[in-house]
């Protein structure tokens, strides 16, 4: 396969996986209202990851793990994602969702290139590049013009069928 595609072809899948977040920080926030505290929607969100991961990982054969040797920072991820899917309840309604995504996304890019830079977490070391540091500081800049010119909160709209309930609050 040509490594151009390969590449085009990852960079899609990484696109539309992208796409997917800021809709399950929209339905965890509805969660979170539903039942009546964030912290249990993260906790239903996480058990519904495992629901679908688990019958993946059988159907993909997936040899059972082993847990024993692992470093303590390994576990992070798992710390990471309830910190992600609380905090995204806890702000989507209130900054909505392009304020919250592009500051994580932000987040996202200051972290990934400390990580690439020190190689921490056994990930190849990457030098920084003028390319890559522009990149991240024209996303910074974006960034800033996203919550610089945001729109007050206003009541969702309605589609059809749908009610509305419960407050808007600024």
């Amino acid at each position: 396969m040509n490594s151009s595609f390969c590449v085009v072809a990852l960079a899609a899948v990484a696109v539309i996986a992208g796409a997917l977040v800021p809709f399950q920080a929209g339905s965890n926030a509805e969660l979170g209202r539903a039942l009546g505290h964030p912290l249990w929607a993260t906790l239903v969100s996480l058990m519904v990851s495992i629901l679908v991961v688990i019958p993946i990982a059988l159907a993909m054969q997936a040899a059972p793990p082993v847990i024993r040797h692992l470093p303590a920072w390994a576990w992070l991820g798992g710390v990471a994602g309830a910190i992600y899917v609380s905090s995204a309840l806890i702000l989507v309604p209130r900054v909505g969702a392009t304020s919250f995504m592009v500051c994580v996304i932000a987040g996202q890019l200051i972290a990934s290139l400390l990580l690439d830079y020190h190689g921490w977490m056994n990930l190849p070391v990457r030098e920084l590049s003028m390319g890559r540091v522009l990149g991240v500081a024209l996303v910074l800049a974006g960034m800033v013009t996203v919550l610089w010119f945001s729109p007050t909160n206003t009541p969702p709209r309605q589609s059809a069928g749908q009610v509305v309930t419960g407050n808007v609050s600024s």
